[in-house]
This record gives C-alpha cells, structure tokens and sequence, in this order.
C-alpha cells in the first residue's frame, strides 16, 4: 500500500519542555489512522508540525516520497494536505459559500465572481459532506456541528489527499456522526489518508484501520485495529489502569435547590419546561441538537430571560434576568464551547478563575493580588490542573485542563446549583474520569448539578434522574433505573418511550 506520509524520529521542545520525544507514524494511502492518547500526549504538536504550523528540532519528515525540510502552511496544502479541527476557522459574518470560496478559489482579487456558480459548488460540496446546509446562510447562524462539516466541505474541495481530522464528531448527533462515517468511508475508497484524533474510543473500533498511541510525547505503539481492544487502549493511553470512566457513588439526596414552572422563552424556543434538581443530585438533561438543552441553561443563567413561568430557589420564586443575578443566586454555568465562553484563552489562570467572584479578591475596588493569587494556586491543587504557573496563559493549557479552569471559575463562587454544558467533550479519558470525580466531590457537598451531555453513556453513567428534552419541552423524566438508551432517544425524538 503506497506510503502518503511518514514522522520519524520527530522531537520538538518549548521553552524547555520537551512536547515531542522521538514521535514516529505513518499514513498509507486509502487507511484511517487513529491517533490517541491524553491531552499533552503530544498529538497537536505532532499535527503542527506535519500542517507546517510548527518546525521540528529534529527527525525527518516525508510527504508523499519527498522529504520535508522547509515546511510552511502553504507548501502543506500543495502537497495535499488538509485539516480540520475541533475549533472551526471560520469567517462568521460570511456565507457558507464564500467561506468555502476562500479556501478554494485562485486568481487576481480584481476578478469577476461569478456568484450563481460558487453558490452552486458549495450546495454540491455540503452534500458530499452529506448536509443540506443552504450555501447563502451566514456562518454566525450555523450551530457548532454546521460548522465542522463546512469545514470537511473545504476539505473535499480542496481534493486533499491527507485529511486530518481533529476531534470532528465532538459536538455532532448519532446520526451526524454516521454520516461523517460515510463521507470518510468515500474518501477512503478514493485513496485519500485520514489522520482520526478522537478522545470517543468507540469510533475508533468502529472506523480505524490503526492505531497510533502517543503518551507523555513518545510513541507507545501502532496496532491494527483488530489486535487491541478498549481496555488495553486505554492501559496504553494513561499509563495505568482507568478502572472507572464513571465513577457514580451513593451520595445522600437532599431538598429540591431549583425548580421551574411551566418556564417559557420565546426568543430561546423554551416552552413549558417543568423541571427540579435536588441537593446532591445530579439531573442529566438529555435531547438532540437543537432540543433547547442550552437554550434552557442560557435562561436559567439569565443570558435569556424568561417571559412567562418561575424559577425557585429553595421554595423561593426568583427572578433572573442577567447573569449578575443568577451569580448573585449562587447559580454557575460552564458553557459548552469553553474556547469561546468558557475561559478567556489570553488571561492568565488565576484571572480566569477569580473572574466570577472579583468581590472576593477584591479591595477598595482594586484586585488584592495575594487573594487572587490563593484562591487560584487552591483550585490549582484540588482540581490537579497542570500548569507550570497560575499567570501561565489559559490557552497554553491542554484542553481538558482549560475545561478544570472554567469549573474553577463557578466553584470559586460556592455554587448551589451548578450547570454544566457538555463538560466533558474533546477531553480525553483520563480527564473525563477526572472531571466526572469531581462532580461527584461537589454532589457529596451537597451541590445541585444539571448536566447536559450528547453522550448516552455518559448521561447513563452520572445521573440520578434524566430529563429528556425534544422541541423546546421536556418530553419525560425517567429515574436511573428506568433509563436505557432507547428510551431516551424514543423521548428525544419525540415518541413515547418504551
């Protein structure tokens, strides 16, 4: 099988750390190569450098029988090379269509546009890509799913004889998620080479040809997908057996913290919702994109108040109409795309986790830089977040550690209720593991947890009740011991359950 890309011996360091230890991998033409492994493994460092974004110390890197000495972004995509990744990098007050132009077209910035015939190549690209996405929607409309498939769009375009994809199903549905699988399993039949990363380990029994683990920036091994199941790949991942993903325990369930009655949104598409979470309890709120699971956190959070209906705290109806008001209520969200809500990427760690609670760091309204200081280098420590300082930047850090600062951020406000928005995606398992921990840390403290997840087992895993969301509504509630995952995507479909 003809060999499209090969790292060997590849090091890479920065500012003395070394991400990248002496990385080998190869790609063959037509096969899907997974490549796994912890966040710090050393698998974005390792995509950089094959991109042409980074420069390795040393080793050699060849592409398609060429050997790559002077290696920059634009050479990449000549030989062939596209990616897409977990973030999408999109213009957003563009179109669909002259996003996908950019990436595309050539040719003097004085040309004519014929602009029936880019509409018409990017409906014929989404649909290879297997959406119906309409070419002339502005990308600020599209939900983060859209997003990512306009990006394979690109890709197919591009005719790219080495796709990498960077956690592409991330954020994407079941039946999302199968028709990416068809679209690589196109691409794969026309000899393309796919570079999968995905922390969900059930693809990649399902799609990989191989796999390649790195830990700690070293190769631990390739396998064929045939010759390695689930709990070696995860031995090999960490270093160490993970003996729970979901570490569920009997934590004692105390009075209802929050209710809502018949709460209505109009601008946010909620309708009617019911719902209640208890002291210690940790209610998964399940539903398909579009269900109105955020939408529902974003009106509790008071990003979008409620028109008609009542929320109550502890028996007490209360109005929130803001997020200050909703803090004020001891009332924390931690939203779903971290990168962009979750933390400020630039601002340093302790910034971050102090920035919902400056009256506690505070004096004569000048930030007391010693509580500052405490307080973050505390949350540091109990939520193991790995960082070399709290005033190291927050986008420095893996991806599963900036999802620990973002909680840091609402715990730092000793939360009776906490919602967390998918919390555990495109982290890798080690990192669920740990974030699962400690949610169930906070339920023992008696904190109230709605938990939104796109993941069944997950949403199986932690919660003590589910409620299912479909249209804007609660569709059921059913108890851990009635949920199966069929009953859950019979409500979230908007059928009767099982």
């Amino acid at each position: 099988m003809t060999l499209l890309l090969e790292a060997a011996a590849i090091t890479k360091s920065y500012a003395g750390v070394q991400a990248l230890k002496g990385v080998s991998f190869q790609l063959r033409a037509g096969e899907v190569h997974a490549l796994v492994g912890e966040n710090g493994a050393g698998k974005s460092t390792l995509i950089k450098i094959m991109t042409g974004a980074v420069t390795a110390d040393s080793g050699v890197l060849t592409i398609a029988g060429q050997v790559v000495t002077d290696h920059s972004p634009a050479f990449s995509r000549s030989l062939g090379i596209a990616a897409v990744y977990q973030q999408p990098a999109l213009f957003a007050d563009l179109t669909v269509a002259e996003n996908i132009a950019i990436a595309l077209e050539g040719g003097s910035l004085w040309r004519k546009v014929n602009w029936r015939t880019r509409v018409e190549q990017a409906r014929e690209l989404l649909e290879r890509a297997g959406s119906q996405i309409h070419p002339e929607r502005l990308v600020a409309t599209l939900s983060m799913p859209e997003q990512q498939i306009v990006e394979i769009a690109k890709a197919i375009g591009a005719k790219a004889k080495i796709l990498i994809l960077d956690e592409p199903t991330a954020s994407l549905e079941s039946h999302e998620v199968e028709s990416l699988f068809r679209v690589i399993a196109s691409l794969r039949e026309r000899g393309v080479g796919i570079i999968y990363i995905s922390h969900r380990l059930e693809e990649i029994a399902s799609i990989a040809d191989r796999v390649t683990v790195l830990r700690d920036g070293h190769t631990v091994d390739t396998r064929d997908r045939g010759e390695i199941d689930r709990a070696e790949l995860i031995r090999m991942m960490v270093g160490r057996e993970v003996s729970a993903i979901f570490p569920k325990r009997q934590v004692p369930i105390g009075d209802v913290v929050l209710e809502t009655r018949g709460l209505c949104c109009r601008s946010n598409g909620i309708a009617d919702v019911s719902i209640s979470v208890k002291s210690g309890e940790i209610l998964g709120l399940a539903g398909l994109v579009g269900s109105g699971r955020t939408q529902l956190a974003e009106t509790l959070f008071g990003l979008h108040p409620a028109n008609t209906g009542e929320i109550l705290l502890r028996g007490q109806r209360v109005r929130i109409q803001s997020p200050d008001q909703a803090i004020a209520a001891k009332i924390g969200y931690v939203p779903e795309d971290r990168r962009q809500h979750g933390v400020v990427l630039e601002m340093p760690i302790a910034s971050n986790t102090c920035m919902a609670s400056l009256g506690a760091v505070s004096r004569n309204w000048m930030i007391d830089g010693a509580k500052e200081r405490d307080l973050a280098r505390g949350f540091v420590e109990q939520l193991r977040i790995k960082t070399p300082s709290i005033y190291a930047p927050t986008g420095s850090l893996s991806g599963g550690n900036q999802q620990k600062v973002a909680l840091a951020r609402w715990l730092a406000i000793r939360p009776a209720v906490l919602i967390l928005d998918e919390p555990t995606q495109g982290v890798d398992v080690g990192s669920k593991a740990e974030i699962h921990g400690i949610m169930m840390d906070l339920a023992e403290q008696g904190v109230a947890i709605i938990m939104i997840s796109s993941e069944l087992p997950e949403i199986l895993g932690m919660s003590d009740r589910i409620a299912v969301m479909h249209a804007g509504r609660v569709a059921g509630v059913l108890s851990r011991e009635e949920a199966t995952q069929p009953r859950i995507l019979s409500l979230a479909l908007g059928e009767a359950a099982a």
